[in-house]
Parts: structure tokens; C-alpha cells; sequence
């Protein structure tokens, strides 16, 4: 094979079907539709769920739940991870976790949970901490430290509460 020859045989435009030309042309007279009915008019339009007549399968499933696009995500690691991760030379913080691989995909909060044993003294930062990884890093002898920003849902909460309060009187 040339390179000269690579293109040969492929048409940039294809020629259009004749139809309608003539008994002769084997596209002749209904031009490919058949005999009267819905199809053979001329404006008909089929939707792509049309499976029939029947009720299409897209109908037929039930629609369920909602996905908010306005919801935060949320990256968990447990303080075991952390125990085997650290041994308490350095901080532990959301970049720290993200440079050392452990944190992969994208997160707007970052929650410390409280699973598993912790005997090392840890300095964590993070946005969120469950009630038993927080006494667990501080009966370990470490430092626990809320990052602000996001995390605080609740504040944020608390803060429309109070605007609409205040709009009112």
C-alpha cells in the first residue's frame, strides 16, 4: 500500500438516495414507506423512547431520590489510617494527606472518624471530627484543630437562621 493510495475508495459526500424516480429505479412509487399509515405521511416524527405503542421502559421505571449538586463532599479517614500513616513527628493536614497520596479524589470537607486505636500523640487538622476521634487523639495526648472555612454546615445554618429572624422583625 502507497501512501497516495490510503484515501482511495473513500467519498467525502455520499451520494443521496433517489427516491421516488420510477418503478425502475426499485425506489419507486411509495418511495420506501409502504401503504398509508403514520410512517408514510409526510412530518412524521418518532421519538427516540418509542418502543411500540407499548409504554416505553423510560416511563415505566419509577423515578426515585434527588441528587443535590449544591451538597459538599466529604473525604473520611479513620484514626487507625492516621496511627499507621504518622508516627507524631509532623502535622497532619488536609495538604499533608493529599502529598502523601491518601486522599485521591476531590473534597470540599475533610471529617476525621473515630475507628480504631490510637496510642501515638497526633497534632490533626481537619474540618470535621466525630465525637470519639476527638477523645481519642486527646486522651493520646494530642492536639485537635477545626479548619474553618466549609466544614462548619452547622454555623452556616445558624447564620441563615438568624438572617431570616432578623428580616422578620
Amino acid at each position: 500500500m502507497l501512501l497516495n493510495d490510503v484515501n482511495e475508495g473513500i467519498h467525502k459526500r455520499k451520494k443521496s438516495r433517489r427516491i421516488g424516480r420510477g418503478v425502475g429505479s426499485g425506489r419507486g412509487k411509495t418511495s420506501g414507506r409502504g401503504h398509508k399509515g403514520q410512517r408514510a405521511r409526510a412530518g412524521f416524527k418518532q421519538l427516540p423512547i418509542f418502543q411500540g405503542g407499548g409504554s416505553p421502559l423510560v416511563r415505566r421505571v419509577p423515578k426515585r431520590g434527588f441528587t443535590n449538586s449544591y451538597a459538599l463532599t466529604v473525604a473520611t479517614i479513620n484514626v487507625s489510617e492516621l496511627a499507621d500513616l504518622f508516627d507524631g513527628s509532623e502535622a497532619i493536614t488536609p495538604d499533608v494527606l493529599k502529598a502523601k497520596g491518601v486522599l485521591k479524589r476531590k473534597f470540599d470537607l475533610l471529617k476525621i472518624l473515630g475507628n480504631g486505636d490510637l496510642s501515638t500523640k497526633l497534632d490533626v487538622s481537619a474540618h470535621q471530627f466525630s465525637a470519639s476521634a476527638k477523645e481519642k487523639i486527646e486522651q493520646a495526648g494530642g492536639k485537635v484543630t477545626v479548619l474553618p472555612g466549609k466544614a462548619n454546615v452547622e454555623d452556616y445554618k445558624n447564620e441563615i437562621k438568624a438572617a431570616k429572624k432578623a428580616k422578620k422583625k
